[in-house]
């Protein structure tokens, strides 16, 4: 700037009547440290695209800014200091603006970021290690797996892990962008990076390092701002035959103005200005900055965005798909019947505790403190063993049980009428009926058990703004149809599909995509992995399984289904901003070449809005940092 202000200010006194002009001796020694110091990475970069067969705004920086200064020093060199037309300044502003605007650019670039680096300031250095009955301050490097780290009040928990001891309130705002703290006692999980408002507490290590929620958060974020979207590759078609496109234009230019009017200094000049307006770089901009723009805002508000083409399709989707349980649910399923066929209520509850006394599954602990609760003996099982999408089978005291669906119970020739009526009563309140039978050569009804699961509060809400989004709801469950039915009517579902296996959960999936709908896959279980990875793009809950997250190209780090509205919302506001972005970058294309070509821009006007447009670009990629969620 230093250097460059010299050779300008004399063409901005011109404007006001005076005419003076340094000694053009003195024009070469300010322009040329301006022209092969400053610009040095203008050549660099266009020699290399050169060599890679291939074409960049550096290349005609360095080429138009080259034409300008050669013509210069002819003209010094031949008339010396009575030289009347010198361009010194035209090459010399060229390059610095360009050089402003990178700056600008990489500025703006940066604060798309913001994200990851305030993930990654969340990650404490050191951690309070129990030990012995010792609390030693160590490295985070040091904490292994099963460490006990003890977390004063006000200090941001080091790992994720489970609390042993104690009682608090946690802010999870920056990872979840839950705004209210949430309560944990001894049993909850809590996430590295969280922060401990009032007790102490004593936490029981079970991820560090790379394992850990926070640094798999960073990764994804990082690895969606690093992938191309598919729209970006037809822009990097463009690019690649743009610049040898503009170098031709400027040929014809030249010789153009030349051969036309014999003023070749104007040729030269107007040939400088094609080449240094075109700008390959906002075409190159346009896409990967609303892209980090879009999924770096996500992340803030708990959305986390695998891929820029998760990004890009969800901006299209017409159908939502969701699992029932867990993601419409609370996935904290109650018994709240139970009936014997025989009326022993408390040997029918006990052998249905037997066979799930060892299950993880919902259903199967809801069972289990139920027997708790009436304290009903539970025998020993053998032979246990689960059956996907159906149920489960074990010997309980020399006989051979099976617990499961209605479909199980039909597979099985199980007569289901002497309790249907009392099934259907309570399918019909949105319950969740399982069927207790003895298989064998005559397989018969042991009795029903009925489980209680409540929608999600937001539930409502999100089925609601997807409507107004013009999107359809579809509910995917493999629960029975009466409580398939009252829970969708609960809802406002548009339709659901009830008694479903996992893999007719993907092939439903296949099917709502005829007509080519775009559709997505709201699940959370390993049941919902199939439907995740056949929809267009999956959105998985972090409540749920690691497997249903692998499978997803979104994930939610909140159990509220109304952030699925809020992952299509910020996906079509990107996808807006990159169509904004390339009609811009075109567009100044389209007018500023011809302009430049018929001698209407001088090469100084050329670089100046070759950096405007560049910078405008990014500028309006940023915008995308005011978007707010529906959840706050």
């Amino acid at each position: 700037m230093a250097l460059s202000a010299p050779l300008v200010l004399p063409m901005f006194a011109t404007l006001f009547g005076a005419h003076w002009m340094l000694p053009g001796w003195l024009q070469l020694a300010l322009a040329t440290p301006v022209q092969f110091w400053l610009g040095a990475r203008f050549y660099r970069a266009g020699w290399k695209a050169l060599r890679a067969g291939a074409g960049n705004m550096d290349l005609l920086v360095a080429l138009g800014t080259s034409a300008g200064y050669g013509l210069s020093v002819y003209q010094l060199l031949a008339h010396g200091d009575q030289a009347m037309h010198l361009y010194f300044e035209a090459s010399a502003v060229v390059i610095t603006l360009v050089l402003l605007g990178k700056w600008l650019e990489t500025r703006a670039k940066r604060q798309t970021t913001e994200a990851i680096r305030a993930l990654n300031a969340l990650r404490p250095e050191r951690a309070r290690v129990r030990r012995n009955g010792a609390d030693l301050d160590v490295a985070i490097a040091e904490v292994r797996v099963d460490d006990q780290v003890v977390v004063r009040p006000g200090e941001r928990i080091p790992v994720d892990g489970e609390v042993v001891e104690g009682a608090s309130e946690i802010d999870e705002s920056l990872i979840t962008g839950e705004s209210l703290p949430v309560a944990k006692h001894v049993g909850d999980r809590v996430t590295g990076g969280s922060v401990n408002a009032e007790g102490l507490l004593l936490i029981r290590t079970t991820a560090v390092g790379a394992e850990s929620t926070l640094a798999r958060i960073v990764r994804l974020v990082e690895s969606a701002q690093a992938k191309k979207a598919p729209i970006q590759r037809l822009v990097d078609q463009v690019s690649a035959v743009f610049v040898p496109v503009v170098i031709g234009i400027a040929a014809l230019t030249l010789l153009g103005w030349g051969l036309g009017t014999g003023n070749w200094e104007a040729a030269i000049l107007n040939a400088v200005a094609v080449l240094v307006i075109a700008c390959p770089c906002a075409l190159g901009l346009a896409t990967p900055t609303a892209i980090m723009a879009g999924t770096g805002v996500a992340a803030r508000h708990g959305i986390l965005i695998k891929d820029a083409e998760a990004l890009e399709v969800a901006h299209s989707v017409k159908v939502v798909a969701f699992d029932k349980t867990g993601t419409l649910t609370e996935g904290k399923p109650e018994l709240v019947a139970f009936e014997a066929v025989d009326g022993n209520t408390s040997s029918m509850l006990g052998a249905a505790a037997a066979i799930q006394n060892n299950s993880e599954h919902p259903l199967a602990r809801a069972v289990i403190e139920a027997a708790k609760r009436e304290r009903v003996g539970v025998p020993p099982a053998s032979e246990v063993r689960a059956i996907a999408g159906r149920g489960m089978a074990a010997v309980v005291r020399g006989r051979n049980l099976r617990l499961g669906s209605t479909r199980f119970m039909q597979e099985l020739n199980v007569d289901l009428s002497a309790m249907a009526k009392i099934a259907a009563a309570l399918e019909a309140q949105g319950r969740t009926v399982s069927w207790l039978a003895e298989a064998g050569e005559r397989p018969h009804l042991l009795g029903l058990l009925a489980f209680g699961d409540a929608a999600k509060a937001s539930a409502v809400d999100a089925i609601r703004r997807l409507h107004e989004m013009d999107v359809s709801t579809v509910m995917l469950t493999g629960d029975n149809r009466g409580s398939a039915t009252a829970i969708s009517r609960q809802l406002g579902i548009d339709e659901f599909r009830a008694e479903l296996l996992p893999q007719d959960k993907a092939d439903i999936v296949a099917e709502l995509k005829s007509g080519n709908r775009r559709v997505a896959m709201v699940g959370d279980g390993i049941n919902d992995a199939p439907a995740l990875a056949a929809a267009d793009v999956g959105i998985a809950m972090s409540t749920g399984t690691d497997v249903a997250m692998h499978a997803a190209g979104i994930t939610l780090m909140r159990g509220n289904p109304a952030l699925v509205a809020d992952a299509i919302d910020i996906s079509r506001r990107t996808y807006a901003k990159i169509r904004q972005n390339l009609f811009w970058a075109f567009a100044y294309n389209v007018v500023g070449i011809p302009l430049a070509t018929f001698g209407l821009l001088s090469p100084v006007v050329a670089g100046a809005a070759m950096a405007f447009s560049s910078v405008s670009v990014v500028t309006n990629a940023l915008m995308l940092r005011r978007w707010k969620g529906s959840i706050q």
